[in-house]
């Protein structure tokens, strides 16, 4: 089995994001609240302000880049010292190999050791496999519901549940 690194990226790689970005996508476009060709078109300056605003970690095997989430603060929900999961996205290929079991775990280590006591990661209430992946890793339903959001702006039919990471002194 291939050894899976997880680490933080720099403001300098922000190519790396972009590329793994819109490749995330393309490939799964209802998960996320964005539109492909309007990332695409976006200039350096604005990638390079994205890496700023969040830690973005990518996760590489076999010398390529296989997957990618980030680590930001937790602005809507109701903890004052909460972070948030999010834009965890993995490569097809490489779904089933622990890709996001490190990137989230990498992701709980960042958010510990930036202060957070508490993460949070918003899945769509209907997503069973999602709400199974998180809860093996320790996450919890909160009563926090918001309809999901789609790239146009627009709201779905479907709610998302945000599930909470108490983040203690030992993350493994």
């Amino acid at each position: 089995m291939s050894e899976i690194t997880v680490r933080a990226l720099t403001e300098d790689e922000w190519e790396t994001y972009r590329s793994l970005r819109l490749e995330a996508l393309q490939e799964s476009p209802e998960a996320f609240v964005a539109d492909h060709d309007t990332e695409a078109a976006e200039p350096e300056e604005f990638w390079r302000a994205r890496m700023k605003r969040s830690v973005r970690l990518v996760a590489d095997a076999d010398g390529e880049a296989v997957g990618v989430a980030s680590i930001g603060d937790a602005t809507e929900s109701d903890s004052e010292n909460g972070g948030q999961l999010f834009g965890l996205w993995v490569r097809p290929d490489w779904r089933g190999r622990s890709v996001a079991a490190n990137l989230v775990r990498q992701g709980a280590n960042i958010a510990a050791d930036k202060g957070f006591g508490q993460l949070f990661y918003w899945v769509g209430s209907d997503n069973g496999r999602a709400v199974a992946f998180a809860s093996s890793f320790g996450f919890r339903p909160t009563d926090e519901r918001r309809p999901m959001r789609v790239a146009d702006g627009k709201e779905s039919d479907e709610d998302e549940i945000a599930l909470v990471l108490a983040l203690g002194e030992d993350r493994g």
